[in-house]
């Protein structure tokens, strides 16, 4: 029989941090992990809201009844066997039944929706350290394996804007709805081969599409609908973004052959599908994402032909003058993500069929 604990608050601290007081935000948190224990029906959640930590240390400590987290012997966070136990803990008293992980030994964490590993961030939560908390919990909120631009180029901007948006009370839904605007104007321009500034509204496009993210995952407003709005944008609107620059490149005096114009179609379309599915099936066959196996498989995510690595040739071209070598580099690039894709999976069958098993090369060692 499973029972839903309780959450436990202890202290009283009105520092705001991302617009809320830390109960606020341990309570969203709280209610997103939507819990059960199959311990006795009096264990709880119990936080001491004097400190703030990533969500990951929440849902880990909610993983593991009878586990206390504390930071110099000083108790943070825990799964309480009993809720009875909550004030000896607050007195800094841990039961002699329960774990502790102290985070001062900086223990490794998985995050499987991040899917990197790392030891995520924990501190005391004050007028003067509430700016690096922010900082490192917008960091904590970054995918370990990214392409180059979202990982190297503009963080420390989308930041700005992130914070920005969290002071104005914007939800990431708005943030979405303004980028899918632009993402709509960019298609159109390419289209009309006003191609620098479609590349200029694409490249804010692609800030927000950081930030919106960002920002459900630091303000713990996310939801399943706008999820599913900011996917399912990311996901359908690449390959027309090509086919418009395509036309557009006619229309500014580099018309593409037929038959160039008709590999690029299939190219664009057909090779974007194919790698989407291709990490579906990876997924389905082996439990994992194909770009955290192995180091290399992480390493090559960075270049990988996704929309931000193919609008860093997109850009190649314009500088020197030929949108239209631009679009080619992008789709033979294309072609050899794929095949590099199909020799990933064709791999990992050959590991599975040896009797190996596939695990992430990110998970902590057993």
């Amino acid at each position: 029989m499973t029972n839903s604990p309780r959450l436990i608050l202890t202290g009283d601290n009105d520092t705001p941090i991302w617009g809320m007081t830390s109960a606020i935000r341990i309570t969203r948190l709280f209610d997103k992990q939507q819990v059960e224990s199959a311990l006795a029906p009096d264990a709880a959640i119990w936080a001491d809201t004097g400190y703030a930590f990533d969500p990951q240390w929440l849902r880990h400590v909610t993983a593991n009844p009878g586990i206390v987290v504390t930071i110099s012997g000083v108790p943070v966070l825990a799964h309480l066997r009993h809720a009875d136990d909550a004030a000896a803990l607050a007195r800094g008293e841990i039961p002699a039944d329960h774990a502790v992980i102290e985070f001062n030994s900086q223990p490794q964490i998985y995050n499987h929706e991040l899917r990197k590993l790392d030891t995520p961030f924990l501190s005391i939560l004050t007028p003067t350290t509430v700016k690096e908390i922010e900082r490192k919990s917008y960091f904590g909120a970054y995918k370990g394996v990214t392409d180059i631009l979202t990982k190297y180029l503009w963080p420390e901007f989308a930041l700005v804007l992130t914070r920005i948006a969290a002071k104005l009370g914007m939800t990431p839904n708005m943030v979405t709805a303004i980028g899918a605007i632009l993402c709509v104007a960019a298609t159109y321009l390419f289209y009309a081969g006003y191609f620098w500034t479609g590349m200029l509204l694409g490249f804010i496009f692609m800030v927000l599409d950081t930030v919106d993210g960002k920002l459900a995952r630091c303000t713990i407003t996310s939801s399943y609908w706008g999820n599913v709005f900011d996917h399912g944008i990311d996901l359908v609107h690449p390959p027309f973004w090509w086919l418009a620059w395509a036309f557009g490149c006619a229309t500014v005096g580099y018309p593409l052959g037929y038959h160039m114009f008709i590999f690029i179609l299939i190219a664009i379309f057909g090779g974007y599908v194919a790698q989407r599915v291709i990490e579906g099936i990876f997924i389905w066959a082996f439990g994992i994402h194909i770009h955290v196996w192995r180091p290399i498989d992480s390493q090559f995510r960075l270049i990988t032909a996704r929309r931000n690595p193919n609008m860093v040739l997109l850009f190649a071209g314009l500088l020197i003058g030929r949108p239209d070598l631009g679009l080619i580099w992008v789709a033979y690039w294309t072609v050899i993500s794929l095949g590099i894709h199909l020799l990933q999976m064709l791999q990992a069958a050959i590991v599975k069929a040896q009797g190996k098993p596939i695990i992430s090369w990110l998970r902590a060692p057993a």
